[in-house]
């Protein structure tokens, strides 16, 4: 299962701009805070938490919150993720990849899931 998000970064110069970090509480905990050191890292975890509820299917959404992913860093500085174990269970999760950048004014984010969907789709022919 394979998601994707993009986001204009000026939206989180504005956003932090005017909130500070209370906007960053609206979607990440104090230890993803942490990680943030600026309108575009947090404009890359906004999209990688966006781009892991879409592989999941549901979106950000009862079945997905935000709080439900838990970005972090591995040793060698590249971003990862955790899901809630409900969500693992339920999908039958087994491996997860994350990949983040910045360029041109945005962030993009494309994270890959392997597990099962809840509902499968069928081509037909």
């Amino acid at each position: 299962m394979i998601g994707v998000d993009i986001v204009e970064i000026k939206r989180f110069e504005r956003i932090l701009e005017r909130f500070g970090n209370k906007a960053l509480e609206k979607y990440l905990d104090n230890d993803e805070i942490e990680l943030v050191k600026n309108a575009q890292s947090a404009a890359g975890f906004f999209a990688a938490k966006e781009a892991i509820s879409k592989a999941l299917g549901v979106g950000i959404s009862k079945t997905c919150g935000f709080g439900d992913i838990k970005i972090y860093k591995l040793p060698s500085k590249a971003p990862s993720f955790t899901l809630s174990s409900h969500l693992i269970a339920s999908y039958k999760i087994t491996s997860v990849s994350l990949s983040i950048a910045h360029d041109g004014g945005f962030a993009i984010a494309v994270a890959a899931i392997e597990g099962e969907p809840l509902q499968k789709q069928k081509l037909s022919h």
